[in-house]
Formats: structure tokens, sequence, C-alpha cells
């Protein structure tokens, strides 16, 4: 089980509001966090997704963060609320097959560019 992973940003503030609207569909709040330097929100099961100022251009561009969900209409209002907070469409929600056959999932890219994913994979 992962306990954390941080990501570095390049604006704090804006990728702050960003995961909190994006979040919010699915339950996940702020958990603790330093104004300027980093904020931790609690994703479940004692995990946390944590965001760094890098204050400049972070190092990874092709950075794949997949949140499990509870059911397909939380990966729809992950992504109908992520799209309101400003991130760019990478995959509108639907089944896709070819990763599983249950698999239903939705892509976004948040404010650094990273592509964040909201899935569930029933058997």
């Amino acid at each position: 089980m992962i306990d954390h992973i941080t990501i570095e940003v390049s604006d704090l503030a804006k990728s702050k509001l960003f995961y909190e609207k994006a979040f919010s569909p699915l339950g996940y709040s702020l958990a603790f966090g330093k104004e300027g330097v980093f904020w931790a929100f609690d994703v479940g099961n004692g995990c946390l997704f944590e965001i760094q100022s890098t204050g400049e251009t972070p190092p990874l561009t092709h950075l794949h963060v997949a949140f499990r969900v509870k059911s397909e209409a939380e990966v729809d209002a992950f992504y109908r609320a992520a799209l309101d907070a400003g991130a760019a469409d990478n995959g509108a929600p639907g089944s896709r097959p070819d990763y599983a056959p249950n698999y239903y999932a939705c892509f976004v890219l948040d404010p650094d560019g990273y592509n964040i994913e909201a899935m569930i994979n029933e058997a």
C-alpha cells in the first residue's frame, strides 16, 4: 500500500484550487500543509496525494496518476469537476476494454500537464 506520493507543481495556489475542486466529488479533502510549501490531500485508506511548490516548470512532464474510485458515476463526476476547475480533456469517461474487460476511466491534464485518471475496474 502506498502511504503518500508527492508531485512538484509550478503554481502551488493554482494547483491547490484545482485539486480541491477536482477531488470534491470523490470525497477527497485537504488534510494539512503549509502555505507556499506543500499541501496534502487525504485520498482514502490512509493515503495522501501531496503537491509541493517548485516555483518553476516541474522536472517531470509525463507523470500519470490513476485514482481508483467507487463507481462509474464518480469517474464522470471527477471528469466534470476537473474540467470545470481548468483541466484539459485527455480522454472522456468511458469503457476501456483494451485495458481490461470492465475498465471504465477518464483522463485529464492538470495545470502542469500531468495526466490524472479516475478509474474503476470491477470484475
